[in-house]
């Protein structure tokens, strides 16, 4: 008689081992590019082992990594909707946000409120401080889905806020990915993928 898979074994039977390998590569260069924004890596010993175009290609990759990352995520969503509801058209569009903002919305409201807390108390480098920037609008911003946006409006903010720029564009993708599939089925996969492109423009 076979024995019972314990549930932290059978998770990770169902992680893909390529992706995790491709995020660890991902963090691994984002850490870099932020290190080398403070310590430019061709000024330290590291440019007497390795040549210059390949710290270069190290320290001055963190966007592309978060873009990979933007990837992985699509792909994720998507093979975890095939899996629970077998197509996309039969996509349960409350279950998918339900599910979302539980995941996310525990960890950004408490972020929030400890950077509201350390701007309001004037701690530094957590105090919000540009003339065009204010707490209020950071809130909007955070929870609105348009950090990226009011960062390149206005400038980056201060330690903690910024990270969430890249939420908003994950959120985005959250908003748009049901309706996408409820248009898909209805229409056909090129009428749909030609208004998605005309949205976007």
């Amino acid at each position: 008689m076979p024995l019972p898979i314990p549930i932290n074994m059978k998770h990770l039977a169902e992680r893909n081992g390529g992706i995790d390998i491709l995020r660890g590569l991902t963090v691994v260069l984002v850490v870099i590019h932020h290190m080398a924004l403070r310590i430019p890596l061709a000024q330290t010993g590291l440019a007497t082992i390795f040549p210059l175009w390949l710290l270069k290609v190290f320290s001055g990759n963190g966007r592309s990594a978060v873009t990979i990352f933007f990837v992985i995520s699509g792909f994720i969503i998507t093979s975890h909707t095939l899996k629970r509801w077998g197509t996309l058209s039969q996509l349960d569009w409350r279950n998918f946000y339900r599910r979302r903002a539980a995941r996310i919305l525990p960890c950004l409201v408490t972020l929030v409120v400890v950077l509201s807390v350390l701007d309001l108390t004037q701690v530094p480098d957590y105090t919000i401080e540009h003339t065009d920037q204010s707490l209020p609008r950071a809130i909007l911003a955070a929870f609105g889905m348009h950090m990226n946006w009011y960062e390149g409006q206005t400038g980056y903010l201060p330690c903690g806020w910024d990270v969430l720029w890249s939420l908003s564009i994950e959120e985005a993708f959250y908003i748009d990915f049901p309706l996408f599939c409820l248009i898909t089925a209805h229409f056909s996969r090129f009428r749909a993928f030609m208004f998605f492109c005309l949205a976007y423009r």
